[in-house]
């Protein structure tokens, strides 16, 4: 997972001259420290840490342009389940944020992704199975 600083400090000026860029260098690099270390390409997952040391446009940025990470040769995890840019974009506390982060869970799914994380299950599998069947061109079940 990308994360700039430490958890503490991470949220208050992270600084990228291409956020995009910048994370796709640090999945080359960690992926190739990896497999250096023995752990087989297929066992690898990118997680870009989105609300991780990013501000909202980087956040937004990431997002838009998620199809490039997704395109790098792992499969990509995406968490934007009741995110604090969420809330900023919708205006909505917390605990209403489901549908925000159902509908760019599924965005990322639409760009590349193939993993999501969320802390809503039930409404992301049924959200996520539904595009995954359009795409795949099969019933959702």
């Amino acid at each position: 997972m990308h994360m700039q600083g430490e958890p503490a400090t991470m949220q208050h000026n992270p600084q990228y001259q291409d956020v995009v860029a910048e994370v796709a260098a640090f999945f080359e690099d960690q992926r190739a420290q990896c497999v250096q270390a023995g752990i087989a390409p297929e066992a690898i997952v990118f997680d870009p840490g989105l609300g991780f040391g990013k501000s909202f446009l980087h956040n937004m940025t990431l997002l838009k342009e998620i199809h490039t990470l997704s395109g790098l040769g792992s499969p990509l995890l995406v968490g934007v389940s009741r995110k604090s840019f969420v809330g900023k974009m919708l205006g909505r506390e917390v605990n209403e944020r489901l549908h925000g982060g159902l509908g760019l869970a599924a965005y990322a799914v639409m760009q590349g992704a193939r993993i999501i994380r969320a802390h809503d299950v039930a409404p992301t599998v049924d959200a996520i199975g539904t595009v995954a069947a359009v795409i795949q061109g099969s019933e959702y079940t």
